[in-house]
Formats: structure tokens, sequence, C-alpha cells
């Protein structure tokens, strides 16, 4: 009976491993590519030129929803840091899922530009999809419960899913992209410091 369970808990874990590598993200956008200028609003009604002329990079990062206390733990670190980042010539810009009402009661106050993209039209445009992963991977859960545990954080439900994957596009003033990373699951993205580094 116990030699039966160790192997069908054997056969879930390599279903799962099968499945975790069978749903890499396909890499759609790639470093080397140049993307075609486009005029965005953010949730303020500000224009946000994507590429921008004005500034040496603009960083394109792909969130989830308003309410995603993933997204925010990691969101703070860039709000912390923004001086540094401007200051390399990095403009930021976060798209998330979920409409403009949900984001701006909190989201509405971040030093950087946030977009709406509920209609996932920007999330089809650069392949930003979404897999089950994104919070079964292990490495998530860390993150996941140091999110949920903390006392500023935004509330909402998870308006164009749960399961969608973050993405981080480097993008010099000429439109083309510098570097791209798709995340594998949903707290795989750059840090500030991998930002930077790139951006040298």
């Amino acid at each position: 009976m116990k030699m039966k369970l160790l192997i069908g808990l054997g056969l879930v874990a390599v279903a799962l491993f099968v499945g975790w590598v069978m749903a890499a993200p396909a890499e759609k956008v790639k470093a080397g590519d140049t993307i075609p200028a486009a005029k965005l609003a953010d949730i303020h009604d500000a224009a946000v030129p994507i590429p921008n002329p004005r500034t040496k990079w603009v960083h394109l990062q792909f969130r989830r929803f308003a309410g995603c206390p993933i997204c925010n733990l990691h969101l703070q670190e860039f709000v912390q840091r923004n001086s540094e980042l401007q200051a390399s010539g990095i403009q930021e810009v976060v798209v998330f899922h979920s409409p403009r009402e949900s984001l701006l009661p909190y989201q509405g106050k971040f030093p950087f530009a946030v977009i709406a993209d509920p209609e996932k039209k920007l999330y089809q445009q650069f392949g930003v999809g979404s897999s089950a992963f994104a919070i079964l991977d292990v490495r998530v859960w860390p993150a996941m419960a140091k999110g949920m545990a903390a006392t500023d954080k935004p509330k909402g439900d998870p308006e164009g899913g749960a399961l969608g994957r973050p993405a981080d596009f480097l993008i010099a003033a000429d439109g083309k992209v510098v570097a791209s990373h798709y995340g594998r699951h949903a707290y795989d993205q750059w840090s500030v410091d991998e930002l930077l580094r790139i951006a040298r």
C-alpha cells in the first residue's frame, strides 16, 4: 500500500513537472524586435508614449489584477526606488488587466504610469499569457504569503483571472526592444537591481 502511494505521488510529481515545462511561456517579443509607436493613456488620463523619445528607456512591465498581493509586493521596490530608475533614464510603465476604477484607489498613488488594460489588448500584442503554474509553482508561495500578510495592500477580486504571468520589456527610444523576460510564475520578474544592470 505504501509503495503504491509513493508510486502515485511520484507520477503526480512527474506530471506536474512535465506540465510546468510544457507551459513555458512563448516569447512573442524578443530583444532586437522593434515595436510600433503607440500613445497610451494611464489611469489619470495622462498620455504615455511607447517608445518615449524623451527618455532613454521605457521599462514596460505586465502585472496581473489590481488586488494582486504578489504584484503589490514586487512593485513596492519600484515605488521606493523610482528616483534611481529616473536618474538612469528609465521610465516605468506598469500594465494591469483590471479596469481603471479598480486601480485608482491604490495604484493611483504610484509615482509612475499605470495602464488599465481590462480587454488585454496589450497582453495579446506582447504575448503575455496565463497558466495554472503561475500560482502552483512553489517558488511563488513565499511571496504570496508575504504579500497577503502586508498591512498596506490593495483589495479587489482577481479581475481578468488569477493565473496571469508577469513580463518585462526594456524598450529604447527608437522602439527597439533591448531585453525581455516572460515570467514562468507570478513572482518571476526583474528586480530593480536586475533592471538597472540590464540598462547599463
